[in-house]
């Protein structure tokens, strides 16, 4: 492939300051259908009897297989540099999560 086929096939990522920023998040909740993947990070506080969905994330299930692949090789790619990520066992939380789905 030629230098100006390389160029023409880039894609030019811009990143917004607020965006930037990030959202921290301590538990993600993962829903699918036939068709999608909606991924929801939530952010949990110790003692607080509610905690508000954060960002909402909805993928292709084509996607969420790439995703979790990326995801993957990240950690492995971490975990040889910085050591096994400890997997702490937490009691489960008991989750009231909107309305009562419906087909």
């Amino acid at each position: 492939m030629s230098d100006k086929e390389q160029k023409q096939k880039q894609l030019n990522i811009e990143l917004d300051e607020k965006i930037a920023e990030g959202t921290y998040s301590n538990l993600a909740i993962i829903n699918h259908s036939v068709s999608e993947f909606v991924v929801d990070f939530i952010s949990v506080m110790p003692g607080a009897p509610k905690a508000k969905v954060k960002s909402r994330i909805v993928l292709t299930p084509q996607h969420a297989k790439k995703f979790l692949k990326a995801l993957n090789d990240n950690v492995a790619r971490f975990e040889k540099a910085h050591g096994t990520i400890k997997d702490y066992e937490q009691p489960p939380i008991p989750i009231n999560f909107g309305p009562t789905g419906e087909a």
